[in-house]
């Protein structure tokens, strides 16, 4: 007498069914073939069932030979320059009254500021001839920038 056999192993319970397609899961309609034509669109003349459509070029409108008005006027290019800021620095610029490119002289002026300075050491006391001693430092003084080859003025840093 033969052995009752053993039963034969059996695939694993992960593995009996496939996993939804996309279609499925998301209930689209996938008897037409993908991507031509969408689902509930109705294929015209221009597009044929599984090809994509078909663009033509029209031609370019043809230019008259015949005077077509005043000859353009040539563009001519304007540059703006923005200002420039003088401080108590020299400044490389280009001058604008003989067109090169410099770094200013800077000359030092009484200003305002130099003024209230010696106004306010007369009134402390410093009347004897310590008040004359703001036109003396550049740091109380206004500056004015002028160009090394011309001397013209090209501007002025007010300190006040």
């Amino acid at each position: 007498m033969a052995a009752p056999s053993a039963p034969a192993p059996s695939a694993p319970a992960f593995a009996t069914a496939p996993p939804p397609s996309y279609e499925e899961s998301t209930g689209a309609n996938n008897s037409a073939p993908y991507p031509y034509p969408p689902p509930g669109h109705v294929v015209g003349p221009a597009m044929k069932m599984g090809q994509p459509p078909s663009y033509t070029v029209p031609p370019y409108p043809q230019q008259s030979q015949g005077p077509a008005g005043p000859p353009p006027v040539p563009l001519q290019a304007i540059y703006v320059q923005t200002p420039l800021v003088f401080h108590d620095r020299p400044v490389q610029m280009c001058c604008p009254s003989c067109s090169k490119m410099i770094m200013t002289r800077l000359s030092y002026s009484a200003g305002m500021l130099s003024w209230l300075a010696c106004g306010s050491l007369c009134l402390l006391g410093c009347w004897a001839g310590c008040c004359l001693i703001p036109f003396c430092v550049d740091a109380l003084m206004d500056v004015d920038h002028y160009c090394p080859n011309c001397n013209v003025l090209l501007g002025v840093y007010k300190r006040l």
